[in-house]
């Protein structure tokens, strides 16, 4: 088993990087692989309780994001400055994350044997 993380830094309604990071997540859990997600910059706004994709006309990916915890990823991270630059609360997500501080997301990446950047 090797430690792969997917990083995404994208707005969650630019283009389709979030809806693929977390294909990408799904695909690796599904070999079983030790998944980390962590969400920075304006991404963090895809875990944001209470999205209307639907008014925009896009289909509602941001349930799926809710499924992560039946493949067993448990591994969700965020920035801690995002939150605070987005004016979020970890309470504000609809799954359940840790923050981590620059250092913390520094010492994440230097641990696995893949980073995928979406």
């Amino acid at each position: 088993m090797i430690n792969v993380l997917v990083l995404s830094q994208h707005a969650p309604f630019d283009d389709m990087h979030i809806r693929d990071a977390l294909d990408m997540t799904l695909i690796f859990a599904a070999i079983e692989q030790n998944i980390s997600w962590l969400f920075t910059g304006p991404a963090v706004l895809a875990l944001k309780k209470g999205q209307e994709a639907e008014s925009l006309g896009l289909k509602n990916y941001f349930k799926s994001i809710k499924t992560l915890e039946i493949y067993d990823v448990e591994n969700i991270y965020v920035c801690e400055k995002s939150l605070i630059d987005y004016n979020l609360d970890i309470n504000d997500l609809i799954i359940e994350a840790k923050a981590l501080d620059f250092k913390a997301q520094r010492d994440l990446i230097t641990q696995q044997q893949q980073v995928i950047n979406l």
